[in-house]
């Protein structure tokens, strides 16, 4: 039997013990390599010498500059926009560590595309979660670690475990910085009847009032808002969402919790910062005073505003990993 391999773990964390005799390494794709590289310095670990680049034609070529022959290899990618380029990257990475004998191969997908395609809306619509989830396990994926699926459900539509990581703890932490002990001068409100369960958790975890906002869609991207079910007059309100993609739906949340509401002030909170469209533009107009977010989608400068406060996500994706590696339970990071 080979004997267990030791390695210190960085900033007081316990000593790191692999079980199985194989060394971790975690290597990046394109999508956001700065997150990757503090998720391995967390780790105390390098980010893997790969390159993942393209040909003349388009096509991603991926070339893997050091062994991981037995090794646990984490894939650090999120599926954001170029959506399709981001996760053909992913896929061919992780054939790549198949081929090359990995021991076992995690996905970690901080930000997971086509999640909102989850059902069947209408006739002949595809269930196109369910298509990715296929091609990540058929490309060779042992595991899957992701953040904020848009649904819990997609979690069974892989056929390998999948470990779900919470933002809300992250961003509970920070607004409870910002409430001072004061939680009675906040609520917590749902922009829509889908995002309920999602804000009342949060509501919970910071002991606020909960409001929601019902709305009605009229077609894709465009919604109308009817009516403001809570009482958030003179409050201090906390928008919460899992994503913001065209900004729509939570500039008219924001916009009805103050002229329909009489809300003081309105702050809003994502995991995810889609930012697609005209929502810079919508956000800057809004009566939104700030946007917190979390970085599981790197934002360029030109779609940073100046109300916008990113909170890092690499030390609970660190945390997760060197659980996962040592085969230790991932749900006691949230207990």
């Amino acid at each position: 039997m080979r004997p267990r391999q030791v390695r210190p773990r960085r900033k007081g964390w316990d000593v790191l013990m692999n079980i199985h005799g194989k060394d971790m390494k975690i290597f990046a794709a394109n999508s956001n390599r700065l997150l990757a590289k503090q998720i391995a310095e967390g780790l105390g670990l390098p980010v893997g010498k790969a390159d993942v680049t393209t040909f003349s034609d388009g096509e991603i070529s991926v070339s893997i500059n050091e062994s991981v022959r037995g090794s646990e290899v984490f894939v650090v990618q999120s599926t954001c926009a170029p959506v399709n380029d981001n996760l053909m990257e992913l896929l061919i990475m992780i054939d790549a560590f198949k081929r090359a004998s990995a021991a076992r191969i995690t996905a970690v997908i901080p930000y997971f595309g086509y999640a909102r395609q989850d059902r069947k809306a209408r006739a002949r619509d595809p269930i196109s979660a369910k298509l990715v989830a296929d091609l990540i396990s058929a490309a060779g994926a042992d595991r899957v670690l992701t953040m904020d699926l848009h649904a819990p459900q997609i979690q069974g539509f892989f056929n390998i475990p999948v470990d779900h990581l919470m933002g809300a703890p992250v961003l509970a932490r920070y607004f409870r910085q910002l409430m001072e002990e004061q939680p009675d001068d906040y609520v917590v409100v749902s922009p829509d009847l889908g995002s309920v369960t999602r804000a009342r958790n949060f509501a919970s975890r910071l002991g606020c009032p909960l409001a929601v906002v019902d709305k009605r869609r009229l077609r894709a991207n465009v919604c109308e808002v009817m009516n403001l079910i809570g009482d958030v007059k003179g409050k201090k309100v906390l928008l919460v969402d899992d994503m913001i993609d065209t900004a729509g739906t939570l500039c008219n949340a924001a916009e009805a919790v103050v002229e329909k509401g009489g809300a003081e002030t309105v702050i809003a909170a994502a995991t995810h910062a889609v930012l697609s469209g005209s929502a810079i533009e919508r956000l800057g107009k809004s009566v939104i005073s700030q946007m917190v977010l979390l970085d599981t989608i790197p934002l360029p400068p030109e779609k940073r505003l100046d109300k916008f406060t990113i909170l890092p996500v690499a030390p609970l994706f660190s945390e997760a990993i060197a659980r996962i590696y040592d085969d230790r339970p991932v749900s006691a990071i949230f207990s």
